[in-house]
């Protein structure tokens, strides 16, 4: 299966100051070399992240700045390893070319894109249609204080489902195989909003 691949970065789309989510945040420190640094994330975030990539509808890769210690960002969200757009320390310029140039070769490679990121996300503009072109690409570009929110989960979700029944038809067992654990996410959503 042609899963699509989610580029997530970590800063102003899970690490928020106001995560909301109708629930307590959680909050851990994470470290790069000798500095440390409070993450604040909203726990049923998380919970919606893990059991999509349970599901095995989507490939989620790291593309952050904490690319080179994402190990820290695994630990505090108990996720399992994954992977990396690169292994190095990139700020500022740097850290933002190379989110660019992931997402290009996510496409390049004739994968679909989920991506999400409160700073480098193309909202509108020339960068946003060669992105989009097609509707291969799903960006998101969540308000940095809150991170992302249930509706934005509520897309990825749904972007997921319909790249699996537009998958070719020699995937077609691998789509079916994958079905059932999203329903079970969106069994998931449906309980939890029940819940708020």
């Amino acid at each position: 299966m042609n899963r699509p691949v989610w580029l997530l970065d970590v800063d102003g789309v899970i690490n928020a100051s106001r995560p909301g989510w109708g629930g307590a945040p959680r909050s851990g420190t994470a470290y790069s070399g000798s500095d440390a640094y409070r993450i604040r994330w909203a726990p049923a975030l998380l919970d919606r992240i893990r059991a999509l990539h349970r599901a095995g509808g989507v490939e989620i890769r790291w593309c952050s700045t904490w690319c080179a210690d994402a190990d820290q960002m695994e630990r505090l969200f108990a996720l399992p390893r994954l992977t990396r757009a690169w292994s190095e320390h990139l700020y500022s310029t740097a850290a933002a070319t190379a989110k660019l140039a992931a997402a290009r070769q996510v496409l390049a490679h004739g994968r679909r894109l989920i991506w999400t990121d409160d700073v480098e996300v193309p909202t509108s503009g020339p960068v946003h249609d060669e992105l989009t072109k097609g509707g291969r690409a799903l960006l998101i570009a969540p308000s940095p204080s809150r991170g992302l929110q249930p509706e934005h989960m509520d897309a990825i979700e749904d972007f997921v489902s319909a790249s699996m029944t537009e998958a070719p038809r020699s995937a077609a067992d691998d789509a079916l195989s994958a079905v059932a654990p999203l329903t079970a996410c969106r069994a998931w959503r449906t309980a939890w909003r029940s819940q708020s």
